[in-house]
């Protein structure tokens, strides 16, 4: 066994993640996580009365306590961090509006504020903590992310997987561990790692499950290791690690890239779309070349969207969706919601993606085609590109760099606003004047000394 001061990547980043402060992180991406913060709060109201977590509240409120300290945002009960860590993650993951980090391809805000939230409710803890802690997380998770590759993300959801440890060292940045400490509660949050793409194939509801228990178990992971709990030290890059079962091209080198001078947590994007991130850019595409050439939808007789192998993966098994959340992995069905109704939101695809039969028409002219460009770009870049054959012959195409919500494309303030209005407003999650109340106190995180009480308490 190595010992505790011996040098390896996974140490090196756990030294980083106990050494900074908040004062070290500049005030940009200070400001960016607020934002992260807002659009993923807003994405878990808006999960209120999904079938998914319903089920999920269900199953919190049989299994465990009546009250404690932290919030289910959902219902505004209160019960212990763990039940609500696995409420409010799955809850932001379920109608596709929460962040992505392109180069990792991971969805960090689904796994990083449920867990850290309730931990700071049930701790005391300042939102100048939360934040500290959330930025270790995203900081953690993504260059994880990237140290797993490609071939990860083709069988394992890497939300699921590398969320548990981005969970794990939020947490264990908020309770305060020293790197042997941080470095125990990864060990002990990779060996839970977890989450296939299988479910895609037959509408299921993993997904919520993976986000669920990756906060819920990293935050598990951290107390366990504040109680010294220990776990392995190389659970990611040793001979039995997380790379040795569950990658083929996983590079060391990723795991301390440009640690304290690189801030990967002001590269995460925003979701412009309601659906999957590998849907949007050719979406983008498809949008401005109708635009830009006056065509109508009916003017249409083929798309071909150009793709990187990863969306492929993910979107070729599902051919012919049968629920709402299965429809936001269909690029026909999204770029025929695109095409019919100017955008797919959460009220198109809620009103039209499984109901209008142009839609379902328009699916049947879409194809994908692997783009040789693209797939060397991805997943620093996600590039869309689309050709359209028209009913009159003409061949037409349009190409999108910087998909809308990237960070050189990103959402502005008054956007982010808006839109974590109508998450909120989806499925009545929070009232207008709540919502208006909680975009105040996020803008003003860093200054507040109590990260309780986000919503009134149940009756």
């Amino acid at each position: 066994m190595p010992s505790s001061t011996s040098s390896y990547p996974t140490r090196e980043l756990c030294e980083f993640l106990a050494r900074f402060t908040l004062s070290d992180v500049p005030p940009s991406v200070v400001e960016r996580t607020k934002d992260l913060f807002l659009d993923w709060i807003a994405s878990a109201l808006a999960g209120k009365d999904a079938p998914a977590i319903r089920r999920l509240q269900e199953f919190a409120v049989a299994m465990g306590p009546q009250q404690g300290p932290a919030e289910v945002l959902v219902d505004r009960r209160r019960t212990s961090p763990w039940f609500a860590a696995l409420v409010n993650a799955a809850a932001s993951h379920v109608v596709e509006q929460d962040d992505v980090h392109n180069g990792s391809v991971l969805h960090p805000a689904a796994v990083v504020f449920p867990a850290v939230l309730a931990a700071a409710q049930a701790e005391g803890s300042s939102g100048a903590q939360l934040l500290t802690a959330a930025i270790a997380g995203y900081e953690a998770g993504i260059r994880i992310g990237e140290f797993m590759g490609r071939s990860h993300y083709r069988v394992f959801h890497t939300t699921g997987t590398v969320g548990t440890l981005a969970a794990a060292a939020a947490v264990a940045k908020l309770y305060g561990l020293d790197a042997e400490g941080i470095n125990q509660a990864l060990g002990s949050a990779g060996t839970q790692a977890a989450g296939l793409w299988e479910f895609l194939r037959d509408a299921a509801d993993s997904k919520q499950l993976h986000t669920a228990k990756a906060a819920a178990d990293g935050l598990m992971s951290a107390h366990l290791a504040r109680a010294g709990f220990t776990g392995a030290r190389r659970i990611l890059e040793g001979a039995q690690g997380m790379a040795a079962g569950m990658s083929s091209d996983a590079d060391p080198a990723r795991l301390t890239d440009g640690l304290g001078t690189r801030w990967a947590t002001a590269e995460t994007s925003f979701k412009f779309f309601a659906s999957c991130r590998h849907t949007h850019p050719a979406a983008d595409a498809l949008k401005a070349l109708m635009q830009r050439e006056s065509v109508d939808p009916e003017q249409i007789a083929s798309v071909t969207a150009h793709v990187h192998q990863g969306a492929i993966d993910v979107l070729g098994p599902v051919v012919d969706p049968v629920t709402i959340h299965q429809a936001k992995f269909s690029m026909g069905t999204v770029l025929g919601l695109v095409a019919w109704h100017g955008h797919a939101g959460l009220g198109e695809f809620e009103q039209h993606a499984l109901r209008d039969a142009r839609v379902a028409a328009f699916r049947d002219k879409v194809a994908m085609a692997l783009d040789a460009e693209i797939n060397a770009a991805y997943p620093r870049q996600w590039i869309g590109r689309v050709t359209v054959t028209t009913t009159d012959g003409r061949t037409l195409e349009a190409r999108v760099d910087v998909p809308k919500g990237d960070p050189d494309n990103t959402l502005s303030r008054p956007e982010l606003e808006a839109k974590a209005l109508q998450l909120a407003a989806f499925r009545q999650g929070a009232s207008e004047a709540e919502m208006r109340t909680i975009i105040a106190r996020v803008w003003a995180l860093e200054h507040m000394d109590s990260m309780a009480d986000w919503l009134p308490a149940a009756g």
